[in-house]
C-alpha cells in the first residue's frame, strides 16, 4: 500500500472515530472564515444593490409601465412596451440563428472531427479565446455582415439579433460540448454494435442524451444576450422607438438600451422609470434562468 493511501485510510479513520478532522488548523479556519466572509460579502451587495433599485423604482410599478411608450412630455407616465416586445423579439431571433448554429457545429467537433488535424484544434483553441472577446467586439463583427448582406440601415432586429447571436454561440459551442462529452461511452459503443451508423448513434443516442445540459447551456446564453447593451449601441440601436417591432426589418429597441439612455437623465421621473425597469430585466433574466432549471431537472439522466 502506498504512503498517500496509508495516511488518507489514517485520516479518515481518525475523523470517523473522533468525528473532527485534523486539518482543522488555525490556517485552515482563517481560509475557511475568508471564504464564507467573501460570500457573505457578495451576496448582501447584490441584495442590497437589488432591494435599493427595487424601493427606487417602486412608484413606477404601475400597468403604464408595460402598456405604454416611453414620454419626453410626461415623464411620470413613460413606459417600457416597445423595450419589452423589442427585447422579445431579439431573443427569439438571436435563438433561432445562434442554437441551431451552436449545437451543429459542436456534435460536429465532438463527434465527427478528427481532433489530431490542426485545423480542428485552431478551431478549438479560437473558440475559448472568442467566449472571453469582449461584447463590444461582437457589435463591429455585426456591423461588418450587415454590409455584406447589404443593409444599409443598421438598427434593425436582424442586426441586434446577429451581433447576440455571435456573442453567445462559442458559449453555446462549448456548453454542447461539454453536455455531449458526458454521455457515456458505452451508449455509443452499444449502438453501434447494434448496426447502427455514426450519424444514427449521434443523433439518436447521443443527441437526446445530452438534451438537459444543452438545453441549460444555451438558455443560459440567452440570459447573458437579454442585458447586453454595448453591441446593440455600436449597431444603432435606438433608445427612443414609440412602436411596436412587426419584423426582422423593422426598428427596434430594448430594455438595457432604455435603461442607459433613461439612467443618463437627470429628472427623477426618468431616474425611477429606469429604477423599474430594471426590475423588469431582472424579472425576464430570472424567468429565464426558472426556465433553465426545470427543463435540467425534468430530462436529467443518471447512468
Amino acid at each position: 500500500m502506498s504512503i498517500a493511501a496509508a495516511t488518507a485510510r489514517e485520516v479518515t479513520r481518525s475523523t470517523i472515530a473522533t468525528g473532527r478532522s485534523k486539518d482543522r488548523t488555525p490556517t485552515s479556519i482563517l481560509f475557511l472564515g475568508a471564504l464564507w466572509f467573501s460570500l457573505f460579502f457578495g451576496v448582501m451587495v447584490l441584495i442590497v444593490l437589488i432591494v435599493d433599485t427595487a424601493i427606487h423604482g417602486a412608484p413606477r410599478f404601475d400597468a403604464n409601465l408595460v402598456t405604454r411608450y416611453d414620454s419626453v412630455i410626461r415623464p411620470a407616465e413613460t413606459g417600457f412596451r416597445a423595450g419589452i416586445l423589442g427585447t422579445v423579439w431579439l431573443m427569439v431571433t438571436t435563438a433561432v440563428l445562434a442554437v441551431p448554429l451552436g449545437i451543429a457545429a459542436a456534435l460536429h467537433l465532438e463527434e465527427f472531427a478528427d481532433g489530431r488535424r490542426w485545423w480542428n484544434r485552431f478551431i478549438e483553441v479560437n473558440l475559448q479565446n472568442l467566449a472571453a472577446v469582449p461584447s463590444i467586439v461582437y457589435g463591429l463583427l455585426a456591423v461588418a455582415v450587415m454590409a455584406l448582406l447589404g443593409y444599409e440601415r443598421k438598427g434593425i432586429v436582424l442586426g441586434g439579433a446577429i451581433a447576440l447571436a455571435l456573442l453567445i454561440l462559442p458559449v453555446i459551442i462549448i456548453t454542447t460540448r461539454e453536455a455531449v462529452r458526458a454521455v457515456p461511452r458505452e451508449i455509443r459503443e452499444a449502438s453501434l454494435a447494434l448496426g447502427a451508423t455514426r450519424w444514427q448513434t449521434t443523433w439518436r443516442q447521443t443527441l437526446p442524451s445530452a438534451v438537459p445540459g444543452i438545453a441549460t447551456g444555451t438558455i443560459l446564453g440567452l440570459s447573458r444576450a437579454i442585458g447586453e447593451a454595448a453591441p446593440l449601441l455600436l449597431l444603432g440601436i435606438a433608445g427612443a422607438v414609440r412602436f411596436d417591432p412587426d419584423g426582422l426589418g423593422s426598428a427596434v429597441t430594448a430594455l438595457p438600451i432604455q435603461i442607459f439612455s433613461l439612467s443618463s437623465n437627470s429628472q427623477e421621473e426618468f431616474q425611477q422609470a429606469a429604477s423599474a425597469a430594471i426590475v423588469v430585466l431582472l424579472a425576464m433574466i430570472l424567468l429565464l434562468n426558472g426556465l433553465a432549471i426545470f427543463i435540467r431537472n425534468k430530462f436529467q439522466r443518471t447512468w
